[in-house]
């Protein structure tokens, strides 16, 4: 069986004089000192990492760093949308990151993130609505009212907020989230970008799309029961697919999941991950080049591995608990397996000090576990893939022959 991955140990600075050697210690001296300051601290410290450290170390040094850290938001962050749109997502995203301080909230700065978002959205309407395609106008306009007037839109959340209640305030802003995202999806109904001419003829995936995993236990044992259900005999799991930002390697993986390629597979488990069999005698796919976007570009890289110690860092990051990603090919690391993918099951303790995976960067990402999560620490070796199904984005997957 093909390991998908090895643990890859931060490379040892060679100092170039006893002098640097000792102000690269007192840096790190400082910068341990300063995170037991922030972890015990209840409240944030402001921007010490770009004063006492670089960038590169920052990423691993920071218990703090902004890489999502569930699935769901992960997806969200990924869609390319409108930039107004972006600016009002982001000044939300902050306030879950508020939400966290222990002790006394920062109420203040919650409602002034959410009087700068609703007074872009309102400024930046026509600019918003503008990025509509046509056909879709009437559903954006209907998204864009309900941002700003709904029962789950930044009215409201601002109304939570003034109540003080950080219950309230999760809710409210986990609605206004979830309508930004769909108004997004409507602003993204294609790739923002050119694929290279080499690339024109593998499948892709110029969207979203979701894959439903129906596992059932090989030795005859069921799933734990949902809260007050049944020990189940199979289980669900569904993945959504991120074309946006991987759209050849998800187009190959949806094709195969079209083709019936992954009915019967088994799944082998380990601490880190749950690996497919290696598609021996089944269909065959395409041997995809290493496709990763990395944050802040408009396109994906192929062939190239991201250095997170230069604080390069992918849209699509692998430290999140259920991400779906496909294995090396068993000839070059610069390319994906044709068939082979696994489960990444994250798990902070054997993670860098920045919580960031050591393999992060070095697998193509192609979606998240969104439903079933507590599913798969119930996956052993042995188990079975019954059926995988395309639910949703069959409209989406441009085959070469569609070309």
């Amino acid at each position: 069986m093909q390991e998908f991955t090895s643990r890859h140990d931060i490379p040892t600075i060679s100092y170039m004089s006893t002098l640097d050697h000792a102000v690269k210690k007192l840096e790190s001296l400082i910068a341990v000192i300063f995170i037991f300051v922030q972890i015990s601290s209840p409240l944030p410290l402001v921007s010490w990492d770009s004063q006492l450290i670089s960038p590169a170390k920052a990423v691993l040094y920071s218990p703090d760093t902004k890489v999502p850290r569930t699935g769901e938001l992960a997806l969200r962050k990924a869609i390319p949308a409108n930039t107004n749109m972006k600016a009002i997502q982001n000044s939300l995203e902050d306030i879950s990151y508020l939400l966290r301080i222990p002790q006394r909230k920062p109420y203040g700065t919650m409602e002034g993130n959410v009087k700068k978002a609703l007074k872009i959205a309102m400024n930046e309407k026509e600019s918003i609505l503008a990025s509509v395609p046509t056909d879709l106008k009437e559903k954006g306009s209907i998204l864009y009212a309900s941002l700003i007037d709904g029962k789950g839109g930044l009215q409201a959340l601002l109304e939570c907020i003034k109540d003080k209640d950080p219950d309230k305030v999760s809710v409210g802003l986990a609605s206004s989230l979830d309508t930004i995202a769909e108004l997004e999806l409507v602003q993204a109904p294609g790739l923002s970008f050119l694929l290279p001419q080499q690339y024109l003829t593998y499948p892709r995936l110029t969207g979203r799309g979701i894959v439903e995993f129906t596992i059932e236990k090989g030795d005859g044992s069921t799933f734990s029961p949902a809260a007050g259900g049944e020990p189940r005999d199979l289980a669900t799991i569904q993945v959504v697919l991120d074309g946006y930002s991987a759209p050849l390697t998800t187009g190959n993986f949806a094709k195969l999941v079209i083709d019936g390629a992954y009915n019967g597979t088994k799944l082998n488990s380990s601490e880190q991950a749950i690996l497919s069999d290696n598609g021996v005698d089944k269909n065959g796919g395409y041997s995809v080049p290493l496709e990763i976007m990395p944050s802040g570009q408009f396109e994906p890289l192929y062939r190239t591995k991201l250095n997170v110690q230069d604080g390069e860092l992918p849209v699509l990051p692998m430290s999140v608990y259920g991400a779906v990603a496909m294995a090396h090919s068993d000839v070059s690391e610069e390319y994906s397996s044709p068939y082979q993918f696994f489960f990444y099951l994250y798990d902070k303790r054997n993670a860098g000090l920045g919580g960031l995976s050591f393999d992060e960067g070095q697998f193509s990402v192609i979606g998240y576990t969104t439903i079933g999560r507590e599913i798969l620490p119930q996956i052993k070796t042995g188990d079975i893939i019954r059926s995988a199904k395309l639910i949703e984005g069959r409209d989406r997957l441009v085959l070469p022959n569609e070309s």
